[in-house]
């Protein structure tokens, strides 16, 4: 939920799906109960944590034992500085004190049941993901883990009949599994036809998932 007037249709999204679904933006210790009674299967958080940017551990432990570790999803989307890449926040635009780390993900790790990690730098972009990134996760997650941030799908040949029938090479799903030895999950965002990008068929996607 970016932004103000996001609850009511996020209402609307888990009563159509009690339990199948995770929500995240402003999410707090105040809140997060209400959200989880609502049917959200996890919340996700990230702000909350960092406090004029700093990282508090008395708020990830006491938003674990409110919704309970399983329920709490640990967001540590990041931007990259050099060779390190830094959690930020609020829109991504604020850099907090955090580095993603196999260090910083183990201790995470301890109080939540899945991390969600956006590579801001090539967010919506399309133009490929954060490969060194993805591998690197791959060497330090231990709990299930998703990454998002510049998948593409290219449709490929020119020929007539591809032309009018496309086929999705969806080869960014591959790539990660194989960067990542399988530890990481993909999202793809604004490459999708749902979402009003022309690079991704849902449907399509969906199938090669069943299929991997």
């Amino acid at each position: 939920m970016l932004g103000k007037g996001n609850e009511e249709a996020a209402m609307d999204a888990l009563k159509a799906w009690p339990g199948g679904l995770q929500v995240g933006g402003g999410i707090n210790e105040t809140n997060a109960s209400k959200w989880i009674e609502a049917g959200a299967s996890k919340v996700i958080v990230t702000s909350y944590l960092f406090p004029n940017g700093k990282f508090s551990l008395d708020r990830l432990k006491a938003i674990s034992t409110l919704v309970g570790k399983e329920r709490l999803v640990v967001d540590v989307s990041c931007r990259r500085r050099g060779d390190k890449w830094i959690v930020a926040m609020n829109k991504w635009q604020d850099p907090t004190d955090i580095e993603v780390n196999e260090e910083s993900l183990s201790l995470l790790s301890e109080y939540c049941s899945e991390f969600l990690i956006h590579a801001a730098d090539v967010e919506g972009l399309c133009q490929g993901i954060d490969e060194e990134l993805v591998q690197k996760l791959g060497q330090w997650v231990r709990i299930p883990t998703t990454y998002a941030g510049g998948a593409k799908g290219e449709f490929y040949g020119f020929t007539v009949a591809r032309v009018l029938n496309p086929t999705p090479d969806i080869s960014d799903m591959n790539l990660v599994d194989k960067l990542s030895k399988g530890r990481v999950d993909l999202t793809f965002g604004s490459a999708l036809d749902i979402f009003g990008g022309t690079l991704v068929n849902f449907e399509e996607l969906v199938t090669r998932n069943f299929q991997a």
